[in-house]
């Protein structure tokens, strides 16, 4: 198939589904006569786990083993769900971790802010001097 059909089928674009074919991941594209790529069937299944597995968190090199294993066979269910497990994981340290990073961005914006505020009061005028330059004066206004 073209590459406008696999656009047209995976929702990627053609520069997106060029990267992947150069780094490896969608693989048995051949060349016509015309020098027009011509992509096997497979490439819809691999491209759409391609971004399944990539909104998931998975690194191109992580989905590019994940491809080389399902193209040898060599991955079953188990494997699958082991690999789905690390991955959840790793989510779930990099979630605790964001977490402490906005405990201390809050406690941060706060002083800020109170800080803020501190100044205010201190920069705020007594009511005499609030009404401004007399009838008299010569100050612009």
């Amino acid at each position: 198939m073209r590459i406008a059909e696999l656009e047209s089928r995976t929702g990627l674009g053609r520069h997106a589904l060029r990267f992947y074919e150069r780094e490896g991941l969608l693989t048995g594209v051949r060349r016509g006569a015309n020098n027009y790529r011509d992509y096997p069937e497979s490439a819809v299944r691999d491209a759409t786990l391609l971004q399944q597995l990539q909104s998931l968190g998975f690194s191109l090199k992580e989905i590019g083993e994940v491809l080389a294993a399902m193209r040898a066979k060599s991955i079953d269910c188990a494997q699958g769900a082991l690999l789905m497990a690390q991955k959840r994981a790793a989510v779930d340290a990099q979630i605790a971790q964001l977490r402490q990073v906005s405990k201390v961005l809050a406690r941060e914006q706060q002083r800020l802010q109170e800080r803020a505020a501190q100044h205010l009061q201190s920069k705020t005028p007594t009511p005499a001097s609030a009404s401004g330059p007399g009838p008299g004066s010569n100050r612009p206004r």
